[in-house]
Order: structure tokens, then C-alpha cells, then sequence
């Protein structure tokens, strides 16, 4: 075995150049030109993605993988190879064999000869009737029904595969490794534990590289974008994309290359941190990371430093990402201008489904009444409010154009004032994410370089060897100063995302003093009181002194994952920037802006 030569031998540094299928097509030539990197990655996979590349597994057995990782990677693979950069990235999808011989292909076309390696296991369809005769019910996380039960028509089933798998295949000396539902922290936990040779028992290393994973994992998420503060990025031009310099005990620092756009700092740390996660117990498969341990700091300009992360052992079950078909579903939007918004809902409402024989003959009916109207407007577009009116039914015309057609038939015959905002069209395809469990003793990795064929096993769960405790932080008193009304967000910066069909909801200050009246003000209640539509929902509440955050885990509010949810933001994005707009009590003292 060839030594492992990087850049340095204290540090690892991995880049990441794509957040998700879609994301800016340059990065991985930016990324690889704009400084000194060992290791470049790319996440390419969501829930949602599985079910657009299933469509293309239709149209061609020989797809599934994220074609645009192939034509980055023709930019790139020669320098890659002359500066000792290896590649590693799920984008192979639902077909990481296939995406693996067309780099091959790649490689001959280029004169190349780069080891390519390819990992397969965690691809459940073939298998999940195999799997559910051995006792695997597949119980959807959050309303604890079987898949049997839900007699689902399932058209992908991934299970989550951890870091081992990539760092079998670096010791086999893989230049570009490529896999299918490779958890996003494995991308940087397997490249960390072949540099270090760390033991699938080095809980706390292994925490470290998981919390670096999940802070790189969705590119400049991390480095300035979607950022609450805006005020404080020095630029959106070409926000540059974040690297980890990971070190042995598993510390580590976010930074970028220098002369790019964006910002790294704590608090766009702190954001992506508190991005699509539940409570503090941060769960991969080879680890439990705890985010309530983590100790962040500014080492400098853009140069994040975090250390002091603690882990467990993984549990004995892992993640896996089912996507069913639903039905069908079809929205139209009608617009309501001027006087009498509420009144003029309700005739849209009545003479519409009298017209198509009653709501009862739909699955699911969903009216939402968007109020952007404003009083004595100045444009015509002020005087308007938004009637969305979905439905959702197994049978696609219900919901296609007899649907869309009766809206339009209103047109001469009902409100004032009658418009939509598109012309009827056809129902499309719902598919409904079933998240769920299965026992790792199910899941094994294979890894696939030429003729060479390894399996291996995953991390064993166990018992913690103690019990960890938080960060202990000390807080000072309750301020007792001048009180302003102005938005919440002139205090506090947030970051939502979707987690299937439920959300999470992070929210944190800049001050030990901010956190101190987050903790106290925003409780459950007081969340429901300011952001009343989520009145209807279960919602989790959990604190992390440490990232002075704290963060909401709202249940069923995507309904039945982003493909089937009906909301205008079925990704829950703008939640948090929502909550930041509420007017409310604040101390002029913690205010930022």
C-alpha cells in the first residue's frame, strides 16, 4: 500500500464542491484551482432527488446517477489526478456501477488512468419483500405504520451507508470514489479515518468528522448563503465554497478559498449547524455526534476553528429513504383583488366544488388563503390576495383537467374581478417520502474497484462507555434594560429546512445575553402564538447553550414530503426568515441591526 501522501501530515483538507443535483456547475473547478485541497466532494443526493433519478432509470437502465458530476468531472479529472486530489461523491444515486464505467469511458476518451472504485449496498428495493418476511416492517418514523400496512407502491428504498465503505477503497488506492445513499457525513468521516487510521470505535474523532461533514455537506450554506445577517457578508459574488482542514483528534476549521465571495464565521457555522437536524444527538451511521458539545470559535478572517466534539456509538438501526407513489395532485391559484377578500374566498370555494360534485370525492382538499393584499395600495399587484386551491386522488383525472377546467369555467360567472395566475393543466405524479429503520445487520457495503470486490460490515452500536454531558456554559442574569418593539429577527438569526414531511426550525443569538432571553421567551407556546399556522402541529423544542440556539422540530407541516406537499415553500426555506419578520418585545441591548 502506497503511503498516504497528502499535503500535510497533521491535516486533512477536504473541499466540498456541490450541495445538492443542481447546484453551481463551476465549483468543482473552482474548488480544485483556487488553493490547495487532498480531497474533493460532492453531495448530490436529497430525498426528493432519488425520485427524479428513478425517472431517468426509466427512461434508461443505464441511468440513475447525477449526469452533471459526470461532466464536471471531464473538467477536472487531469488536474485531479496531477495535483493527488481524490474524488469522492454519492453521486452515483440509484446506479453508481453505471456512473462508475462512464468515467471509465471518461478516463479512455481523456488518455487518463485514474482507479476508480464504486460502492453498492444500499439500494433496498430488490430486497424489501426478502427484508420484511425477516421481520423488517419498515414503520414510518413519525406515524408508526408498517409499509405492509400502508400498501405502498415503493419505487426506491436507500438505506443511509456510512464513511468505512470510502475508506476501504482509499486504502486501495481509489482516486475517485463514487457511491449511491452515502449519509452526507460520510463524504468527510471516511476520508478522515483513512488518513488518521481511526478504529470504528473512535467515537469522539469520528464525532468530529461528522460534525465537519454536516457543516460542508450543503456548499455555501456554510460560507454566507442563506444567511439571516446579511448585512454582514462582505459579498454574494461567487461565494466561495467551504473546505474542513480536519486534524487526528477530530477538531477541525471551516475556511474557503481566499478572494471569494461569502463569509466564514460563527455565525455561518452556527447556521448550517443547526440546518435539518433534530435533537442534539446528530445520528450517522457509524456515530452519534453531539452538537451540544461542540466548542466553536473564530481562529480568524474566514477561518472557523471547532473542537471539543463528543460521540457514541451509532444505534443499531439505520436511516432509510423510501419513496412511494401517492396519487396524483394538481393546483390552481385564483386571484382576489381589492374589497371583500375573505367573502370572495369563500364564492370561489362553494361554486367551484359544487361544480366538480363535491370535495368528498378527492383523497385530500387543501385551500390556503395567502393575504399579501394591502390596505389603500399603490399598485395593482397590492391589491392582491392568492386563493391556492389543491387536490390530491389516486386517480390522475379526477385531478387533472377536469379539475383545472372547472376553475377556469368560473371565469364569466363568479367574482369580480376573476384571474388566475396559470392556465389549466394536467395532474402530476405525487410521490410520498416513508422514512424509516432497518437493522444494520441487514446493510453491507460493497466496495468495487476493477476485479477487486470488498464487503465491508457496518459499525456495531454499543453502549456508551459513560455518559456525556453538554457543554457546561454560564449565563449571565436576565437583562434589565430598555425595551424596543421591532422584528425578532433584528435580534436573532434562524435556518429551516425540510426533514420529509416534518421540519426543523433553528434559531440562535450573536450574545450569551441574547441566548438568555431566546431560552426564556421562545417556548412552544410562544412559537405557536407568533407563527399561527403551526397551531395544528406536534413540535419538538430543543436547546443547545453551546451554539446559544435553539431548535424546532415541526411534525407533518410538509405533509407527505416535499414531492406531495401542497405549501408554496414545500422545503420550508423561508420558515425561519418567516419567524424573523414577527414584531415583537425585544432588549434594545441584544439588538444587532
Amino acid at each position: 500500500m502506497k503511503a498516504k501522501n497528502t499535503l500535510h501530515e497533521d491535516k486533512l483538507i477536504i473541499a466540498n464542491a456541490s450541495g445538492f443535483l443542481g447546484d453551481r456547475f463551476s465549483a468543482t473547478k473552482e474548488m480544485v484551482r483556487g488553493g490547495p485541497i487532498d480531497i474533493l466532494t460532492g453531495d448530490y443526493l436529497a430525498e426528493l432527488t432519488m425520485a427524479i433519478l428513478f425517472r431517468k432509470v426509466l427512461k434508461s437502465p443505464d441511468g440513475g446517477y447525477a449526469s452533471t458530476f459526470l461532466r464536471q468531472m471531464e473538467e477536472v479529472m487531469g488536474e485531479c489526478l496531477d495535483k493527488n486530489i481524490r474524488i469522492i461523491s454519492n453521486a452515483g444515486g440509484l446506479n453508481p456501477k453505471s456512473l462508475a464505467e462512464k468515467l471509465q469511458e471518461l478516463a479512455d476518451k481523456l488518455g487518463l488512468k485514474p482507479k476508480i472504485a464504486y460502492i453498492e449496498g444500499d439500494n433496498l428495493m430488490g430486497r424489501l419483500e426478502e427484508l420484511q418476511n425477516q421481520g423488517e416492517e419498515f414503520r414510518h418514523l413519525d406515524n408508526n405504520v408498517s409499509l405492509k400496512e400502508a400498501k405502498a407502491q415503493s419505487i426506491t428504498a436507500n438505506a443511509y451507508l456510512g464513511g468505512f465503505g470510502i475508506c476501504k477503497a482509499l486504502e486501495q488506492e481509489a482516486d475517485i470514489v463514487v457511491g449511491g445513499r452515502l449519509a452526507d457525513a460520510a463524504l468527510v468521516m471516511g476520508p478522515a479515518a483513512w488518513k488518521f487510521d481511526w478504529n470504528k470505535t473512535d467515537w469522539n474523532k469520528l464525532a468530529g468528522a461528522a460534525t465537519a461533514g454536516h457543516i460542508i455537506e450543503c456548499g455555501a450554506q456554510a460560507t454566507g448563503g442563506n444567511y439571516s445577517f446579511i448585512h454582514e457578508i462582505p459579498s454574494f459574488s461567487k461565494v466561495g465554497f467551504p473546505i474542513t482542514e480536519i486534524h487526528n483528534d477530530g477538531s477541525f476549521v471551516i475556511t474557503k478559498h481566499p478572494g471569494t465571495g461569502g463569509l466564514v464565521s460563527v455565525g455561518t457555522v452556527t447556521a448550517q449547524l443547526l440546518y435539518e437536524i433534530r435533537e442534539p444527538k446528530y445520528l450517522t451511521p457509524d456515530v452519534a455526534a453531539r452538537f451540544d458539545t461542540i466548542q466553536i470559535s473564530q481562529q480568524a478572517d474566514d477561518r472557523v476553528e471547532v473542537k471539543g466534539v463528543q460521540g457514541e456509538p451509532p444505534p443499531p438501526t439505520t436511516k432509510v429513504c423510501i419513496n412511494n407513489m401517492g396519487g396524483y395532485k394538481n393546483s390552481m391559484t385564483f386571484v382576489l383583488t381589492g374589497l371583500d377578500i375573505d367573502e370572495k374566498a369563500r364564492i370561489v370555494e362553494e361554486t367551484l366544488f359544487e361544480a366538480l360534485g363535491g370535495k368528498d370525492q378527492f383523497q385530500k382538499v387543501d385551500l390556503q388563503l395567502i393575504r399579501s393584499d394591502k390596505e389603500n395600495p399603490d399598485s395593482n399587484e397590492e391589491a392582491n390576495a392568492h386563493l391556492k386551491v389543491s387536490v390530491l386522488d389516486p386517480d390522475p383525472e379526477k385531478v387533472g383537467r377536469p379539475f383545472s377546467s372547472a376553475t377556469v369555467e368560473l371565469a364569466l360567472a363568479n367574482i369580480p374581478g376573476f384571474t388566475m395566475t396559470a392556465p389549466p393543466g394536467n395532474g402530476s405524479p405525487t410521490i410520498f417520502h416513508w422514512p424509516a429503520l432497518v437493522s444494520n445487520s441487514h446493510i453491507k457495503q460493497r466496495v468495487v474497484i476493477g476485479e477487486q470486490e470488498f464487503i465491508v460490515n457496518p459499525t456495531e452500536s454499543a453502549a456508551p462507555d459513560s455518559v456525556i454531558k453538554p457543554v457546561e456554559v454560564s449565563f449571565p442574569d436576565p437583562l434589565l434594560c430598555e425595551i424596543q418593539t421591532t422584528q425578532f429577527g433584528k435580534a436573532f438569526a434562524t435556518r429551516s429546512g425540510d426533514k420529509g414531511g416534518n421540519a426543523n426550525l433553528g434559531v440562535w443569538g450573536q450574545t450569551p445575553e441574547a441566548y438568555v432571553f431566546l431560552s426564556r421567551f421562545l417556548s412552544l407556546e410562544k412559537l405557536k402564538e407568533l407563527l399561527p399556522d403551526l397551531q395544528p402541529f406536534e413540535i419538538e423544542r430543543y436547546e443547545l447553550p453551546n451554539l446559544l440556539a435553539v431548535n424546532f422540530y415541526i411534525k407533518g407541516v410538509l405533509g407527505e414530503g416535499v414531492a406531495a406537499s401542497v405549501r408554496n415553500d414545500p422545503q420550508a426555506k423561508t420558515l425561519g426568515e418567516y419567524l424573523r419578520a414577527k414584531i415583537v418585545d425585544l432588549p434594545k441591548a441584544i439588538l444587532v441591526y
